[in-house]
């Protein structure tokens, strides 16, 4: 075992960031995502929620690509048949309007090794019908160059400081860092080129059910939500560097 797929496990046992799995909502729930703010309807069109058919709860977070396509991380939807899944586009009131769509397909990043592995940790699902566009959703553009430090936003809908879901998506405002500057929080042997770290001020951070969901700077998303040391616990939150991925991203929806 490695020692980053032993750190993230234990971060698992700890706090369940990269974990994929549903999380009980309390009805009444309140809190934010750890210094987060409510967002607008169509605020973030381009963000959608990765749900359990059998239960209807949001599970993890991606991104439009095209009108067939989602972008989110592969340790969301391992292990899984398309039918496990519905996506939920255009609102950001998960109780609240919106178009549920069925996924036609599933497509891991096929360097991604599983079992709470985060390297590689990219995939892409295809719908079986066509979301129809409009202010409330619309595709993200992906960044193809690496970027420095920059200030981004995070949205989804992951847990609270309540420990809840939250009904009305939230979102973050936070800075990149250089790779070279987040190995003051994180060593090299656990921290990839292919990845980008991100921080907000202390006692905010993304959260377990953000996974999967987009960090996007001036326009373009730059990471997916992949893994990091806990809620609100003042270390930087590491992506998947969409720039390195695009490639892959374009072979594997023209597939």
């Amino acid at each position: 075992m490695s020692a980053k797929q032993f750190y993230l496990i234990l971060a698992l046992a700890v706090l369940p960031i990269i974990s994929a799995s549903p999380i009980e909502s309390s009805p009444g729930s309140s809190g934010r995502i750890y210094g987060g703010n409510d967002a607008a309807q169509g605020q973030f069109p381009y963000q959608i929620s990765i749900q359990h058919t059998s239960i209807g709860r949001h599970n993890c977070g991606g991104s439009i690509l095209n009108s067939r396509w989602i972008l989110t991380a592969a340790h969301c939807v391992e292990d899984s048949v398309p039918s496990d899944w519905t996506i939920q586009t255009g609102t950001s009131i998960l109780s609240s309007g919106g178009t549920h769509h069925r996924l036609a397909r599933i497509i891991l990043h096929e360097g991604y090794p599983g079992n709470f592995w985060v390297d590689n940790d990219i995939a892409v699902v295809e719908l079986e019908d066509e979301i129809e566009f409009s202010n409330l959703a619309q595709p993200i553009e992906l960044e193809t160059e690496i970027v420095g430090e920059v200030d981004a936003v995070v949205s989804g809908w992951g847990l609270v400081e309540s420990g809840d879901i939250p009904d009305n998506m939230q979102y973050l405002n936070l800075r990149t860092l250089t790779n070279q500057q987040c190995y003051s929080y994180w060593s090299s042997n656990l921290l990839s080129s292919d990845e980008v770290c991100a921080i907000a001020s202390a006692g905010q951070s993304v959260c377990s059910a953000d996974s999967g969901g987009p960090l996007v700077a001036n326009g373009k998303q730059i990471g997916v939500v992949s893994w990091g040391g806990g809620c609100g616990g003042g270390s930087p939150d590491v992506y998947a560097r969409v720039s390195s991925y695009v490639d892959w991203i374009n072979n594997a929806i023209s597939s």
